[in-house]
């Protein structure tokens, strides 16, 4: 795992994952000295929020199509996750 958390703008969001999922599994398992566990949670904070503004950024990129009376695709407007 990198030192810094300036190599993680650059990931793509699987990566970015999957390094949070290994930093959380190791947390939970308790046998990481003080000092490394919270160097390691640190970076998952950062990863955490790399994840989330990706997710958005990709949410914001999608459409919702919609459909007229007769069923038939009219057009697309924003999709509202919410």
């Amino acid at each position: 795992m990198p030192d810094t958390n300036e190599d993680i703008a650059a990931l793509p969001f699987e990566r970015a994952m999957a390094e949070l999922e290994k930093i959380v599994d190791e947390l939970e398992k308790g046998a990481v000295p003080l000092e490394e566990s919270i160097r390691i949670y640190e970076r998952g904070e950062a990863l955490k929020k790399h994840c989330e503004a990706l997710l958005k950024n990709a949410e914001q990129r999608i459409e919702k199509i919609t459909f007229g009376a007769d069923g038939r695709p009219s057009g697309t407007e924003p999709l509202d996750v919410e």
